[in-house]
């Protein structure tokens, strides 16, 4: 299965801060984040990387609201499924 690669993108100033990660390795993404905000050689700072984890788990929730989209479109309306809570 081939894996979409994606990217997060922050101006700041005259600097472009560019994250290209692959779908599913986004805890690899939060990690460099971290680590680059850690990093006193850079302007990336704590609040730099507070807005693109935010953008990132919009994006996730998105991605999540698409495929219950899908699954709802692709289930059948005679199907009898049940959630069960404890």
């Amino acid at each position: 299965m081939k894996k979409n690669k994606r990217q997060l993108v922050l101006n700041k100033g005259s600097e472009k801060f560019i994250f290209r990660y692959d779908r599913g390795c986004e805890d690899q993404l939060l990690d460099a984040l971290i680590e680059q905000a850690k990093d006193r050689q850079t302007d990336f700072d704590w609040f730099d990387a507070a807005v693109l984890s935010f953008k990132l788990t919009q994006s996730l929730i998105g991605q999540a609201d698409e495929l219950l989209r899908e699954g709802r479109a692709d289930s059948s309306p005679n199907t009898n499924a049940k959630i069960h809570k404890n």
